[in-house]
């Protein structure tokens, strides 16, 4: 089964990406998996962007493979032809790559080995688009999140600097078998045109 993954930062437009897969004839074909939190019912049940600590981190992480469980055991019961994956587990990877650079939590070396010993879906194709950040603070705003999003973490410059530098930089491969960098800072109509084109040529 042929797992795809859309990867990048809040506001890169993956979820209007996905949204316009699932109303194309790709849609019927595809098994889609929302993000990890979307999937956690309670808003306050959420782990933080901003863990205080090494542990909390470590913490945040098993609760989001408690997710990736399920969404394991949901795409084997699926019996479609394909997978897309609103983010994989190398978004979580990146996550704690960008805090050990920022906080030297030094978790990310231990949460690759605890994939080591669990389930989880491993794209053989990951899309990351990649959009500035004067884009993304842009999007945000006109989504109208600023007031309820004052201090959003996930779109401080050091994090944003840090989780690119995992999936475009690293000298440590992401999980992904095949990562695709698309720059995504066009109109989202034009971002989910090009996503679709790429999954249509991964999936012929």
């Amino acid at each position: 089964m042929l797992i795809i993954a859309l990867e990048g930062p809040s506001y890169a437009g993956k979820s209007t990406a996905i949204r316009h897969l699932r109303h194309t004839a790709l849609g019927s074909r595809a098994f889609v998996s929302d993000c990890y939190v979307k999937h956690i019912v309670h808003r306050d049940d959420i782990p933080p962007a901003r863990t205080d600590s090494a542990a909390a981190q470590l913490v945040a992480f098993e609760r989001f493979m408690e997710i990736e469980a399920t969404r394991v055991a949901e795409v084997a019961a699926s019996g479609r032809q394909f997978v897309i994956l609103d983010r994989s587990v190398d978004t979580l990877l990146a996550h704690a790559y960008a805090l050990d650079a920022l906080f030297g939590y030094g978790v990310h070396h231990q949460l690759r080995d605890r994939l080591k010993t669990l389930s989880f879906l491993r794209p053989d194709h990951t899309l990351y688009l990649d959009v500035p950040t004067e884009t993304l603070h842009r999007r945000r705003k006109t989504a109208d999140h600023t007031a309820a999003e004052s201090e959003y973490f996930l779109h401080e410059p050091g994090f944003l600097r840090h989780a690119r530098d995992y999936f475009v930089h690293t000298p440590r491969r992401p999980v992904t078998r095949e990562l695709t960098v698309l720059a995504a800072d066009t109109g989202p109509d034009d971002v989910a045109q090009a996503v679709e084109a790429l999954v249509t040529f991964w999936t012929r």
